[in-house]
């Protein structure tokens, strides 16, 4: 079983064969999948595919290259949707400094917000961090400090860091997410990272339908692909595909409490 822990399956370009998608991956043994929101619209419709698909778990979250708007009305939007049952986590949140979209100071204050929220509700986090490792790692600690959780606190998904990077995130309590990037020929630094990092603290994600394995690449990605990522990661610690989907769906379920 494989547990695909990032897919944007309300977008879009899923509207025309969603039904066959999910078809797909059950087919490839995927029998979990977590749809994140990226905005309030996307948050709700994250909800209404965890309604509609039992497979489908939701997480709810503003997306730093969001345009912007007030914080605070933004985290009030955010808290009517916690209650619902099938929120597992507050995400995708963090920081972006390739796109630019929104001001860092802006990300900084959105991002703490929304720690607060996942405190506040005794909810992980699925962070999004790009070329800013940094700032998220400082922003994560501060906010362990002041009496965030110290494990099973979230996962940074489609890590792309360094080895300090993931050895600290690590350190902190986090999961490191991997997503069919490793598949790449350019990905040889990656691929040395996620060697090192321990089979307990990785998660294996699609990041649908973004960033499709090789030899899909150039294809729209799906659950289903998510075995060629797996496979991967099972080479580079010298083990079976079994094995890394066995360790990454028991973490998954440890860090969003699936109980099956």
């Amino acid at each position: 079983m494989l547990t695909d822990t990032h897919c944007h399956l309300d977008f879009q370009m899923f509207d025309k064969d969603r039904d066959k998608i999910l078809e797909n991956a059950a087919n490839h043994n995927v029998t979990k999948i977590i749809n994140p929101g990226t905005n309030i619209k996307t948050s709700n419709k994250a909800l209404e595919m965890s309604d509609k698909y039992k497979v489908v778990s939701a997480a709810i979250g503003i997306h730093p290259n969001e345009n912007i708007q007030p914080i605070l009305p933004l985290i009030r939007d955010l808290r009517t949707l916690i209650n619902h049952t099938n929120v597992v986590a507050i995400g995708e949140i963090g920081l972006d400094y390739f796109r630019k979209k929104t001001s860092p100071e802006y990300q900084k204050k959105l991002f703490r917000s929304q720690l607060d929220l996942a405190s506040e509700s005794n909810l992980p986090v699925i962070i999004h961090c790009r070329e800013a490792y940094e700032d998220t790692i400082s922003i994560v600690t501060e906010w362990q400090n002041a009496g965030g959780p110290l494990e099973h606190c979230g996962v940074f998904h489609s890590f792309s860091g360094t080895q300090e990077h993931a050895y600290r995130i690590i350190q902190q309590g986090f999961y490191i997410g991997v997503t069919g990037s490793i598949t790449y020929n350019k990905s040889h630094e990656l691929r040395q990272t996620i060697a090192n990092v321990p089979k307990d603290k990785l998660l294996l994600e699609t990041d649908a339908p973004f960033l499709s394995p090789h030899p899909n690449r150039g294809q729209r990605n799906e659950p289903s692909f998510l075995h060629w990522t797996a496979n991967q990661v099972s080479k580079l610690k010298n083990t079976s595909l079994e094995s890394i989907a066995r360790s990454s769906t028991l973490n998954a379920n440890a860090l969003f409490n699936f109980t099956n």
